[in-house]
């Protein structure tokens, strides 16, 4: 893998530890997942065990060390958002796309993920794509979202 934007982001940060989190973030930013090399090079730079950069990178949540798809989908599975139906609306996104919640589809153009609260249960349940909320979702609702995104992943052509 070619680690330019690596070394870019650690000029950047002039290579500081006290930047760790900015710096995997941006690297993230860069190739959508937190690459082995790249973090490799990271704990050189910044004369880390490797092992320690693991541990920050698996404590957040935010950060992946998986590639992750194109389009985020996050389903809040809550106890308001379960009990509103939450379940059926994951089924939906599970037979659409062919993945478990944590898989990404194979042409790279989806991540589903499963949380357990978004903080917005009056709305619920609530699908996220791509950081766009969307409340009172049901099964249908999900699936023509989804479609809509693949429309437009095809140039229009369903």
């Amino acid at each position: 893998m070619e680690l330019g934007a690596v070394n870019g982001i650690l000029e950047k940060y002039q290579a500081k530890r006290t930047s760790l989190i900015s710096i995997l973030h941006d690297i993230q930013d860069q190739y959508n997942f937190l690459p082995e090399t790249a973090l490799k090079k990271v704990a050189s730079s910044l004369q880390m065990d490797l092992n320690d950069l693991y541990g920050v990178a698996t404590f957040y949540k935010s950060f992946s060390l998986v590639p992750k798809g194109r389009h985020s989908i996050t389903l809040c599975l809550g106890t308001a958002c379960h009990v509103r139906g939450g379940p059926k609306v994951l089924r939906q996104m599970k037979k659409e796309l062919g993945i478990e919640p944590g898989q990404t589809t194979k042409d790279k153009n989806f991540s589903l993920e499963v949380v357990n609260c978004l903080g917005v249960c009056a709305i619920g349940p609530v699908m996220v794509v791509d950081g766009k909320f969307y409340g009172e979702m049901n099964w249908v609702r999900a699936k023509r979202i989804v479609e809509k995104i693949m429309k437009k992943e095809n140039g229009g052509r369903a």
